[in-house]
């Protein structure tokens, strides 16, 4: 039996995945941004911007709620299949 998802389709989670990534991308270039000055030895920037890299940390656990949520999906179709 052929599944019948699409392959460009979305899946549970898969949103929340892309935001995920998205927004931990985000904080990566922002931490850089932040750790450059005081690598160099210029003025560091403000610190609001240290909390900008805390955008990594957030990305990275939306990233993790959408596979729990894509895996919770397919253990429900497994499910559902069987019986």
């Amino acid at each position: 039996m052929r599944d019948k998802t699409q392959a460009n389709s979305a899946e549970a989670g898969d949103r929340l995945i892309r935001a995920g990534a998205i927004v931990f991308f985000i904080g990566a270039v922002a931490t850089l941004v932040t750790v450059a000055p005081l690598l160099l030895g210029t003025t560091p920037f403000p610190t609001y911007m240290f909390g900008l890299s805390m955008l990594m940390g957030v990305g990275f656990l939306m990233a993790g709620a959408g596979v729990l949520q894509s895996i919770a999906e397919g253990r429900r179709r497994a499910r559902a299949a069987r019986g």
